[in-house]
C-alpha cells in the first residue's frame, strides 16, 4: 500500500506525452517526428521530369433557356410549403409580372493531395515482435500505400516496420500501477457517515466504517493504487513509429458576379449545367473562355494551387470545372403590393427576404 501524500495525487489517467528522451533517434527519421523536432515531410522530388499540362481548346460561349412561369410557380409554391410559418396563399394566388434570367458561371479548381507525416505511438507490451535496429526502416516516402478514389479525402496509419523497441512504462515509471488519486494513496478516506469521529447519535458506534472513522476507499478498493491505464499494468509499452497518410481533396470556388441582387453565397448549395470538365496530373489554366474573369480565375487558382501545395504534399490529380448557373428574379403582386424572389440552381431553389405572409408560431 501506498503511503498517503499531504496533497492528493494528480490525475494521470488521461493521455500523456512520452518525454522526448524516451525514444531512440530512427535512421531515416532523424529531425521528421512530430512533437521530437520534426514531422514535416516534404515529397520528394520526382525521378524523372514531369509532363507540363496541355493547354486546354478555347470555349465558346453558351446560355441557359429561361424557366417558364409554371416552374417558377411551383417552385415558390413548394418553398411556401417547407416554411411553417408561411402561408402558401402568395405563392400559390400571387401573379408574377416580370421574370428576369441572370446566368452566372462557376469555376471549380480541385488538387488532390497526398501528404505524409510521422509520430511515436506506444502500446502495452505482452511479447510483441521487437524488431528496431535489426534492418534499417523504409523512408515515409518509401512505404507503399495506394490511393484511395480520386478527389475523395481518405486517412491510413501505417506502422513503419524496423523501429519497435521496448521501454518502462513513462507514465507509472515501470511499476504497472499509480498512487489513486482519489484517496491520495492512502487506501481510506474520512468516512462521509460519521466524519471521521467513528460514532453517530452519541454513543453509537457508525456501522459504516465500523467504527474507525475512515472507510475503504471506492475507487481503488483499498489497495491505495489502481493499475496505469498507459501500460496496463504491463510495467513496459512497445515504442514505434506511426506513418500517417493523408489524401486531400483541396478545392476552391470562383463565382461571376451577377447583377439579380441575389446573393453569391446562395449559389453555393445548388449545381449548375456543366459545360467544361478538365481531370488530368497538372490542368493548364483555361483559355478563351467568354467571360475574362473566369480565365483570370483559373490562372490564379492554378497557380496558388501549384505553389500552396506542392511544397508540403504530393500533386495526384488535378480537376477544374465550369458551371452555368441560372437565376431568374421572379417579380409578382400579392393583395396589390409587389414583392420578389429568385429561383437558381438545377434544384430551382428559391430564396426571398420580403415573403408577405408569415405567421409568429412556437414549439410546444
Amino acid at each position: 500500500m501506498f503511503a498517503p501524500p499531504a496533497q492528493p495525487a494528480p490525475d494521470n489517467s488521461g493521455p500523456s506525452a512520452p518525454p522526448a528522451g524516451m525514444f531512440d533517434s530512427m535512421p531515416g527519421y532523424e529531425g521528421t517526428i512530430a512533437g521530437d523536432g520534426g514531422g514535416f515531410l516534404p515529397p520528394p522530388m520526382p525521378t524523372s521530369p514531369v509532363q507540363p499540362p496541355q493547354p486546354g481548346a478555347e470555349l465558346p460561349h453558351w446560355n441557359i433557356p429561361s424557366i417558364s412561369e409554371d416552374t417558377a410557380r411551383e417552385a415558390f409554391k413548394l418553398f411556401a410549403s417547407s416554411k411553417c410559418c408561411y402561408s402558401a396563399a402568395p405563392a400559390k394566388d400571387g401573379v408574377i409580372t416580370a421574370m428576369e434570367a441572370f446566368n452566372t458561371y462557376r469555376y471549380r479548381l480541385e488538387t488532390f493531395t497526398e501528404s505524409r507525416s510521422t509520430q511515436w505511438a506506444h502500446v502495452p507490451y505482452h511479447g510483441q515482435p521487437v524488431d528496431a535496429y535489426s534492418q534499417p526502416p523504409p523512408g515515409p516516402w518509401d512505404i507503399p500505400a495506394p490511393a484511395p478514389n480520386f478527389f475523395q479525402d481518405s486517412k491510413q496509419v501505417i506502422k513503419v516496420p524496423y523501429t519497435s523497441s521496448v521501454k518502462n512504462c513513462h507514465v507509472c515509471v515501470g511499476m504497472g500501477r499509480k498512487p489513486c488519486k482519489d484517496c491520495a494513496g492512502s487506501g481510506n478516506k474520512v468516512c462521509w457517515v460519521c466524519n471521521g469521529s467513528g460514532f453517530r447519535h452519541g454513543n453509537d458506534r457508525c456501522l459504516t466504517c465500523s467504527g474507525r472513522g475512515r472507510d475503504n476507499c471506492q475507487h481503488c478498493h483499498g489497495q491505495g493504487s489502481t493499475q496505469c491505464s498507459t501500460c496496463h499494468g504491463k510495467q513496459q509499452l512497445l515504442v514505434y513509429i506511426n506513418l500517417t497518410i493523408k489524401w486531400t481533396n483541396n478545392s476552391n470556388d470562383y463565382v461571376v458576379e451577377q447583377s439579380s441582387g441575389l446573393q453569391i453565397s446562395n449559389l453555393s448549395k445548388v449545381t449548375g449545367k456543366e459545360l467544361f470538365r478538365d481531370s488530368q496530373y497538372m490542368v493548364y489554366p483555361v483559355m478563351g473562355f467568354p467571360d475574362g474573369s473566369v480565365v483570370s480565375a483559373s490562372q490564379r487558382l492554378v497557380s496558388e494551387h501549384v505553389s500552396r501545395f506542392s511544397q508540403t504534399a504530393r500533386i495526384l490529380q488535378q480537376r477544374q470545372t465550369i458551371e452555368l448557373i441560372p437565376v431568374t428574379k421572379v417579380t409578382y403582386s400579392w393583395k396589390g403590393k409587389p414583392s420578389i424572389y429568385f429561383v437558381y440552381g438545377n434544384e430551382f431553389n428559391v430564396h426571398t427576404d420580403d415573403y408577405p405572409a408569415t405567421c409568429c408560431c412556437s414549439v410546444m
